[in-house]
């Protein structure tokens, strides 16, 4: 595990970006496993600059997300679907991108079928994370064990009431995911976690210095072989 600290969140962002930047250049078939949320945004923005500029070319990568919603329409302006497509997927040539159907008749099925796609696909070169307060990574909450597969997920009150501000209501905020499971995230074969902001740092502190547990589902990355963890000062006050 690497950690690397910055000044500045734009510092941060910049960094995420080169390496997925270095990733797509040096393979330009990658697959890569993207994340939504505000901690990517600026990497995002960065990466578009540079294919704007013709540094970089998507035309052969595929992407998988990590996650989606239940039950919200994936042309709700909170969704993840709607959420990619504007920060990404619109300002780029990705040859592919996939995120899980929340809105699937049967979720299990649609657990599956995800899982099976990364498969096919020859699984995740380099996947993208955030981290939530609690620790969580895609959707996988808090919990007495670790989910291998994509699962669903019930979010906890603590995710619910990060993800109010984007909605109308707290009410509004769905209160179910389709998650990729911990199995998934590990199986990359790169991991790149961004955090930032002093409200993720006790979650940092967690994840890198504690001991690995379902309860701070982050503190598995420790165990995986190629994880980076960019982080601005405020989210490594604790470190």
């Amino acid at each position: 595990m690497q950690v690397h600290v910055y000044d500045t969140e734009k510092q941060v962002s910049t960094a995420a970006a080169m390496l997925l930047a270095a990733q797509v250049i040096r393979k330009p078939d990658s697959v890569l496993g993207l994340a939504t949320g505000s901690s990517p945004v600026g990497c995002y923005q960065q990466l578009i600059q540079w294919y704007r500029d013709g540094v970089l070319d998507f035309s052969k990568c595929i992407s998988f997300n990590l996650d989606e919603y239940c039950g919200l329409p994936v042309e709700h302006e909170c969704s993840y679907h709607a959420f990619m497509k504007e920060q990404l997927f619109d300002h780029i040539n990705m040859k592919a991108s996939y995120l899980p159907d929340g809105n699937a008749p049967d979720l299990q099925a649609e657990c599956r079928r995800h899982d099976e796609a990364i498969r096919a696909a020859g699984g995740i070169d380099l996947q993208v994370l955030g981290i939530g307060r609690n620790g969580h990574i895609g959707f996988n909450e808090p919990a007495n064990q670790l989910v291998y597969g994509t699962q669903i997920v019930r979010l906890t009150e603590s995710t619910i009431q990060a993800n109010r501000r984007f909605f109308d209501s707290e009410d509004a905020v769905p209160r179910q995911a389709i998650s990729l499971g911990i199995g998934g995230i590990m199986s990359a074969r790169e991991i790149l976690l961004i955090a930032m902001g002093a409200d993720k740092a006790q979650a940092i502190q967690e994840t890198i210095m504690h001991d690995i547990t379902p309860q701070v589902q982050a503190s598995i990355l420790r165990a995986h072989p190629h994880v980076t963890i960019l982080l601005d000062k405020a989210a490594a006050s604790r470190l």
